[in-house]
């Protein structure tokens, strides 16, 4: 299903679930409520089966990346060399979890958005608003898609 036309179905069905994200994020307060509608906008692009096969490894990742993020920018700061052993602790981790590159490389999206975006509040805090807007993303995308799913394409 990713490499067929853009449908307006499919183009209706992201518009609706986009806007449910960005006004759910903002109905909890969440200062950045674009990475609900970024992470919906992600996770709309693919069927539903995939959707549900990838989006759990979304959150694992975003977890991980948000605890890193928390942890190491509240004891440490801001700067590229501490950035760097981050990522790489960060894919340590992954590695010795035996998670693969999808789980790495949300972690290092939700590692970088908190410790490279300059910020107001702790990175603690950053990393649980960073969760939550993900979470919110992910649950509006599968819930559309499984509510208002598409026609399956043909065989030929």
């Amino acid at each position: 299903m990713d490499n067929e036309p853009t449908s307006t179905l499919h183009v209706g069905r992201t518009t609706v679930a986009a806007l449910a994200s960005l006004l759910v994020a903002r109905a909890v307060r969440l200062p950045e409520p674009y990475w609900a509608t970024v992470t919906t906008l992600i996770v709309m692009q693919s069927s539903l089966v995939a959707s549900w096969a990838v989006s759990w490894r979304r959150l694992v990742g975003t977890v991980l990346g948000a605890l890193v993020g928390g942890a190491v920018g509240s004891f440490f700061p801001p700067g590229a060399l501490v950035f760097a052993a981050a990522i790489l602790a960060t894919g340590m981790l992954c590695h010795l979890l035996r998670f693969d590159r999808v789980e790495y490389r949300f972690a290092g999206v939700t590692l970088a958005i908190i410790m490279l975006i300059p910020r107001q509040n702790l990175a603690w805090v950053v990393a649980a608003h960073r969760f939550i807007e993900v979470s919110i993303g992910v649950i509006i995308a599968l819930l559309l898609t499984a509510l208002w799913p598409e026609p399956q394409a043909s065989t030929r």
